[in-house]
């Protein structure tokens, strides 16, 4: 005798695997939907745009000349060393526009994409991962900027900028961190949304961009480490200028902590809250 049934009877749960192991095999199998993802949002980011791709070269630009001329001329902020004031400043505007914009677009990307969250399996953390993703393609472009300043001061880094992927890697690994976390958030308190531009603009102020950490008095050089990003911009100019911008080791040291400490939360925190996503956003 065969029974019909009604879909009605059935309850349909889309969550992730309670297993470490299979959720990370799990993020493997999907590698080509976090691939689809990354090439479709560079594809969306410039289309029907006048600049196109340019727009990652104007703005990092912009931002180092109006920086420039705030504290290098009217503040008369001292530089490391002989390096030239623009690459001083754009040295950090590189890692830290790939920070800020990153963060920007993950916290808010699970909320861009709820349609997917509500019909499908796959692991949520390919969303925000894929948007620091497509951040990396314009810090790649934006990186055009600082070589044709370099030439234009006939400014010639030295081996230590070997060093730089390094402290791209942790540039990337704070905005995953902190892009995990909040998105995780945001998709319970929409509050968030308003609340992460102003975070971004606050950082931007209390981080060595327009200006080096050199400047910071050392008996709080160790309490300013602890926005994890000093110890990244640092690192950037340690790099870029060949040591002319001396690091400041405790700092180091403590930024790195803070960025994995904030990184392995972040990442149990999402996994925590993942499997309510698709109930609640």
């Amino acid at each position: 005798m065969i029974e019909s049934f009604n879909e009605k009877d059935f309850d349909l749960v889309i969550e992730p695997s309670k297993s470490v192991k299979n959720y990370w095999n799990d993020l493997w199998r999907f590698r080509e939907l976090f691939i689809f993802l990354a090439w479709r949002d560079i594809l969306v980011r410039y289309k029907q745009t006048v600049i196109g791709l340019s727009w990652s070269i104007i703005r990092p630009f912009l931002t180092m000349v109006v920086m420039t001329i705030i504290f290098g001329k009217l503040a008369k902020m001292p530089t490391d060393g002989n390096v030239p004031y623009p690459i001083l400043v754009y040295a950090a505007m590189l890692p830290w526009q790939f920070f800020s914009t990153s963060f920007s677009e993950a916290s808010n990307s699970l909320i861009t994409n709820s349609n997917m969250l509500t019909k499908i399996y796959f692991p949520r953390l390919i969303i925000p991962a894929s948007t620091v993703i497509v951040n990396f393609v314009d810090f790649l472009i934006s990186f055009v900027i600082l070589i044709g300043l370099m030439i234009w001061y006939h400014y010639v880094p030295s081996w230590t900028i070997l060093y730089l992927p390094l402290f791209l890697g942790l540039a990337f690994l704070s905005a995953m961190g902190a892009g995990l976390y909040v998105a995780a958030l945001n998709v319970k308190y929409r509050d968030f949304r308003y609340i992460v531009p102003f975070v971004v603009q606050f950082g931007m102020y209390i981080s060595p961009v327009g200006f080096s950490s050199n400047n910071i008095p050392e008996k709080w050089r160790l309490l300013y480490s602890i926005n994890p990003m000093v110890g990244v911009i640092d690192g950037f100019r340690w790099s870029i200028t060949g040591g002319e911008s001396k690091i400041f080791l405790p700092g180091m040291i403590l930024s790195i902590g803070l960025i994995m400490l904030l990184l392995i939360f972040s990442i149990w925190y999402f996994r925590k809250m993942e499997k309510t996503f698709a109930d609640i956003v």
